[in-house]
């Protein structure tokens, strides 16, 4: 008797600390969408250095890393995470996001270290598909061009309406575009896991529409809905 209040007492004790540590790990979910989701919205509010809507009319996907972090000394490196949704053709809503994760390397003369917020806006299907793919690098087949700052139509050149992705960095509160071919994304399936339950990959949470639209998430499907129509 008393053996099986201690395997009772043991098993209760794992099952409170391990809800405890998903509780703790689905936070830091919880705040990607949080800072992803302001990120955007100063963004969309920077007078006349975002991104423009003739761009984001086109979009078909929209990502943001918040406080990506790059670091270079000789070699530089970047990792950070973040979130990625996908425009519904048929009703132009947006789906639920799903998590990524972004890695990359640089060579050159450079030394210090910043964390920087990234948007990756998709323009196309080809672009899409790519970055649905579990681990995506960009460059090659999908390069991403830095893209244009400034509300104008104008600011969508024949160079940018022809690229699949494009890039957005900010750094110290300034807007500009920024290169990152020769980054890697990849489905972060470990925090889709935390946050819908399952190890969902990209397509299946932002294509497919599996997991539901818990309210972990619900700020940055806001958010998407009162900038991009």
């Amino acid at each position: 008797m008393q053996i099986r209040r201690i395997v009772c007492w043991a098993l209760a004790c794992a099952a409170l600390f391990g809800a405890a540590g998903n509780a703790r790990a689905q936070s830091e979910e919880v705040a990607v969408v949080r800072d992803a989701s302001a990120v955007f919205t100063e963004i969309m509010t920077a007078p006349d250095k975002g991104i423009s809507k003739a761009i984001l009319d086109r979009a078909e996907a929209i990502a943001v890393f918040p406080s990506l972090l790059r670091a270079a000394f000789i070699v530089g490196g970047q990792h950070g995470h973040g979130i990625l949704s996908v425009r519904d053709k048929k009703t132009g809503g947006w789906s639920a996001p799903a998590f990524v994760t972004i890695t990359g390397g640089s060579f050159g003369a450079q030394v210090g270290g910043q964390s920087i917020d990234l948007v990756l806006v998709i323009l196309n299907e080809r672009g899409l598909n790519n970055l649905l793919r579990n681990e995506f690098k960009i460059g090659g087949e999908a390069s991403a061009v830095a893209g244009p700052v400034g509300r104008s139509a104008e600011a969508a050149t024949d160079v940018q309406m022809r690229a699949q992705i494009l890039s957005y960095s900010r750094s110290r509160g300034l807007f500009a575009g920024i290169a990152v071919n020769g980054s890697s994304v990849r489905s972060d399936e470990n925090a889709n896991l935390r946050v819908y339950g399952e190890r969902y990959t990209t397509r299946d949470i932002a294509v497919d529409g599996k997991g539901g639209h818990p309210e972990a998430i619900a700020l940055w499907k806001e958010t998407l809905a009162n900038y991009v129509k």
